[in-house]
Order: C-alpha cells, then structure tokens, then sequence
C-alpha cells in the first residue's frame, strides 16, 4: 500500500515554531476570542474563533476568521522558509493552527456558497498533508 503522506516533490516539509505562550493560554482555558487578540499573527486562535462560529451557524463570520487564520498561517510559512509549495504536515504540532485554518476555511467557503474556493482550498489541504482532513473531522 503507497504511503499517503509521502513526500513525492522531495520538497522539504516546513515546520512551524513551536508557539508555547499559545499553547500555555489555552491549556489555562482562555478563550478563542483572547487567544486571537493577544496573539494576532497565530492561526490557531483564528481558527478556533471560525470553528466556534461555524458551530453557532454564523457562516459568514467563520468564513472572516478563518480567512484571517489562514493569511496569518501563510505569513508564519513564508517567514519559516516556504516557497509556496511543499509539505506541512499534521503530525508537527505547531502547523495545526494554519491547517485547522485551511480546513475551516473550505468548510466555511462552502456553507457560503464559494464553490471555486472550496476546490482550490481542498486541493491546498490535501497538498499540505492529505491526512489532515481526515485527522480534523475525526475530532
């Protein structure tokens, strides 16, 4: 059986910094909403504002949320040495936050109705690392 997270661009997989004030934050138990204002430029406070949104039916403000988690994530990975291609993978902790970005993302483009962005969103998921999806729904 192929090995579905294998590297076949031989493009070295960026690896975010770890984001340990982050991670302290919300092990403590704050908020979404503080996480994302003390920490602007992280994804995963975004991301996590996007997944409370979406579960209350507020599509438009998941789709907002995760548009923002998703740009903070791609300045994190240009700043960590990605050319626009290439692997982040699930299994490293720290890229979850733009990877629950880009999956909140898709999932809000859909409920909207962005049918285009909802293809080119997946395909950059699936890019990334096809196991993500499936680790996300599986939460």
């Amino acid at each position: 059986m192929a090995d579905l997270g294998a590297n076949l661009l031989g493009i070295p997989a960026t690896l975010l910094p770890e984001e340990t004030e982050v991670k302290a934050r919300l092990e403590a138990g704050d908020e979404a909403v503080d996480i994302a204002a003390a920490f602007p430029a992280s994804s995963l406070g975004w991301a996590l504002l996007a997944n409370e949104a979406h579960g209350e039916g507020h599509f438009v403000e998941s789709y907002a949320y995760s548009r923002v988690g998703y740009h903070r994530g791609l300045d994190a990975l240009r700043k960590a040495g990605w050319r626009g291609q290439g692997p982040v993978p699930w299994a490293h902790e720290p890229n979850r936050g733009f990877l629950r970005s880009l999956y909140a993302l898709q999932r809000a483009a859909a409920a909207i109705g962005e049918a285009e962005e909802v293809d080119r969103i997946g395909r950059f998921l699936n890019d990334s690392d096809p196991l993500a999806a499936a680790a996300l729904e599986a939460e």
